[in-house]
């Protein structure tokens, strides 16, 4: 009875302790769902129709496609523009799928595998000519080929020597299939649009007549430009007036923002310069007294290797290849600059000789229980060649084929290294003549190589290149980083950065409508973590200093505008709405100087300019020279007036206003109606015109891309 006594009397304490219990229980729930929800989103690369693209997932289609493109083209790496381009044309590829899919499917509209068995059976579409599964006979896709690799692939899979290559050539012809049937799905998508568009006979004749009739008239024109700008007035109810009218011009789908930034790049100082140039000078003198070039190169540190293997001039680098054949054999240069790469060179020019530039040869790999066993197998081959055996019987003795092969200067004068054993193999094929045999020894064993053609006779170059970047020290890159960062830490603002940028040697740039699916900023490379800052600040933020570039530039921005999806404002676009306003009130000055013009003399007595044009159509703009613009209007208003006849209301045009009078009126005199031909050009039109719906729905698809954030 105590004890409820005391609980009786701290009730509300325990309540109090309690509540406060599952509110902290309730609480870590909360957070720990939130997040989760966070580090969902952190994961998400943008957003198309509702759908969330996660990050793995869109990196999983662009290692894709540059698994497609090392196989097709043969890259084994790629640049950093040339990765900024698969990214890009992966997402958009994904986007235009995702938004025709969603298309396809409220229409009911698919790609049967019956379909794409037709298609495959006709063996006629681009992309699979472009299989391995092409016939070399018939230069058609083959099916039969398909099938059986498919059939093969399936008996192989666990086989540990065949899975990698069969791997390979597997998932090329799933990537090639899966955007087959895209592709289908998409041309009759878009053949559904195009078809929805009808020709009939009577579009065919107006599109003939306005293709053919031409006219040829006497025109007056008044140049916008002949009236003063500051005879204009325009108040701000006019350019709010013109904005309401043409609001739908200012529309934008894609937020944008505004920077100013300064941009500063690190270059080698005098000392820097004069420290590479007595590099590259004592190499150069090395090379010209007969020092070891491979030595000379690998000390000087050069960014071009020696191979001691001759090559045509196309394996160098073109400021080098420019040289070749003014040189002397033996020469060495003295240290000179190229701008285009910003570095020093030094050249010798070690020999030069005609050589094949294909040979076609055939071996025979001689290995054995030890080294010594290998080279007398190899020396009674040789031998038994010598004497005239035959090259295959002996082969296939040995377990080989021999069969003949090609080797083209282009595999292998880019390499970057070479050891002494791939430089023997290749001095040897490429010195034997067509019929001569080698037996080449080699730390494994034995190879007998013959010649049995050669093609092709070029000039190759044996050449030593030193070839180094003018870069900047320690020292320099820290001494302009310590200046740079001053400049950042005492001026906080953008106006305090802009008023001392020139007192500390630095210029303040700006850069209008930043977009995030960009790749760099003020044409910087690396400057993703600027972006990501960019698009998070506010207006009136400078950013903290970043490093940058090649690791060479220094970089601080200023956001002093965003942009929002939806209708730019007036003050945004005042200057362009200020320009159509002034267009208006010029050409009404002008229609009102024209008043009761009844023909060109009237019309020349009130300034107007005369001029003869000719051979105007309908459905092509004339151009004026007398007002530098094109004038859709002007053509369209020609067309509408009979021969003889004069245009008492002046007509708007980009440049002027204009009266005219028809002097004359006709088709051209090759030109006959085919009303099946025109009916034709129109469906092709239909077609185009169809294949731009995507920036309609695109539009709609609620494209959110945050592919900044990643890469």
């Amino acid at each position: 009875m105590a004890a409820l006594g005391k609980i009786r009397k701290r009730g509300i304490t325990l309540v109090i302790i309690i509540g406060l219990g599952l509110f902290a229980f309730i609480a870590e729930e909360a957070f720990r769902s939130c997040e989760a929800t966070k580090n969902q989103q952190r994961q998400q690369i943008g957003e198309v129709l509702g759908k969330k693209v996660n990050v793995q997932d869109f990196q999983a289609l662009v290692d894709e496609y540059q698994d497609v493109l090392k196989m097709t083209q043969g890259i084994d790496n790629f640049s950093e523009d040339q990765l900024n381009s698969i990214k890009d044309e992966v997402w958009n590829s994904y986007v235009s799928e995702q938004i025709i899919n969603h298309e396809a499917e409220q229409i009911g509209l698919t790609v049967t595998d019956e379909e794409m068995q037709t298609i495959m059976k006709e063996g006629r579409d681009p992309m699979l000519l472009r299989s391995p599964f092409v016939n070399q006979q018939t230069g058609r896709f083959d099916v039969t080929m398909l099938t059986k690799f498919l059939a093969d692939y399936k008996k192989n899979a666990t086989n540990p020597q065949l899975t990698e290559s069969y791997q390979k050539i597997y998932k090329y012809w799933q990537f090639i299939e899966k955007q087959l049937r895209q592709q289908t799905l998409s041309r009759k998508y878009q053949a559904l649009m195009a078809n929805s568009l009808l020709s009939n006979p009577v579009s065919a004749k107006m599109a003939f007549e306005g293709q053919n009739q031409e006219s040829d008239i006497l025109l007056a024109s008044v140049a916008y430009s002949s009236i003063n700008d500051n005879d204009v007035k325009i108040d701000e109810s006019d350019l709010k007036a013109k904005y309401n009218a043409e609001k739908e011009m200012f529309k934008q789908s894609v937020e944008t923002r505004d920077i100013k930034y300064v941009s500063f790049q690190v270059v080698a100082s005098a000392a820097d310069r004069q420290g590479l140039m007595t590099t590259m000078q004592e190499a150069s003198n090395k090379l010209q007294s007969g020092a070891n070039p491979a030595e000379v190169v690998r000390k000087a540190q050069s960014q071009f290797p020696y191979t001691g293997i001759a090559a045509t001039k196309r394996a160098y680098p073109s400021d080098i290849a420019a040289k070749l054949d003014s040189m002397a054999v033996g020469q060495t240069t003295a240290p000179f600059e190229t701008k285009l790469d910003n570095t020093l060179n030094v050249v010798k020019l070690i020999s030069k000789t005609m050589m094949p530039d294909s040979i076609e040869y055939r071996q025979i790999q001689v290995g054995g229980a030890t080294a010594e066993a290998a080279r007398k197998t190899a020396d009674s081959i040789y031998n038994a060649l010598k004497a005239g055996a035959d090259f295959e019987a002996l082969a296939k003795k040995y377990g080989q084929t021999a069969a003949k092969q090609w080797l083209t200067s282009a595999m292998y004068e880019n390499a970057t290294t070479m050891d002494e054993e791939s430089k023997n193999y290749l001095n040897a094929i490429n010195n034997l003549g067509a019929g001569e045999l080698k037996n080449l020894e080699f730390s494994q064993g034995n190879i007998v190589i013959q010649v049995t053609a050669r093609k092709a006779m070029v000039e190759k170059y044996d050449v030593a290149v030193i070839k180094h970047t003018i870069d900047f020290s320690k020292g320099t890159y820290s001494d302009a980083y310590n200046k740079f960062s001053q400049y950042v830490s005492e001026n906080k603002t953008l106006a305090d950065l802009e008023k001392n940028a020139a007192k500390s040697g630095f210029q303040v740039q700006e850069r209008k409508d930043l977009f995030n699916s960009e790749h760099n900023v003020a044409g910087v490379r690396a400057t993703r973590e600027a972006m990501k800052w960019i698009f998070d600040a506010k207006e009136g933020q400078v950013s903290p200093l970043y490093e940058c570039g090649n690791n060479d530039n220094l970089l601080v921005v200023a956001l002093t505008k965003i942009h929002p999806v939806g209708y730019r404002s007036l003050d945004d676009v005042k200057d362009a709405v200020r320009q159509e306003v002034t267009r208006d009130k010029k050409f009404d000055q002008i229609k009102e100087k024209f008043a009761g013009v009844a023909d060109i003399a009237a019309a020349k007595a009130k300034g107007a300019r005369i001029d003869t044009v000719n051979q105007i159509t309908f459905s092509a703009p004339v151009f004026v020279q007398a007002t530098g613009a094109s004038e859709p209007a002007l053509a369209g208003a020609v067309a509408a007036s009979k021969q003889g006849a004069f245009s008492k209301t002046p007509v708007k045009g980009n440049g002027g206003a204009y009266l005219f009078q028809v002097l004359k009126k006709g088709n051209r005199q090759d030109a006959k109606f085919d009303a099946a031909v025109m009916e034709k050009q129109l469906q092709q039109k239909a077609m185009q015109a169809a294949g731009r719906f995507i920036q309609e729905l695109y539009q709609k698809a609620g494209v959110v891309d945050n592919r900044y954030l990643f890469f």
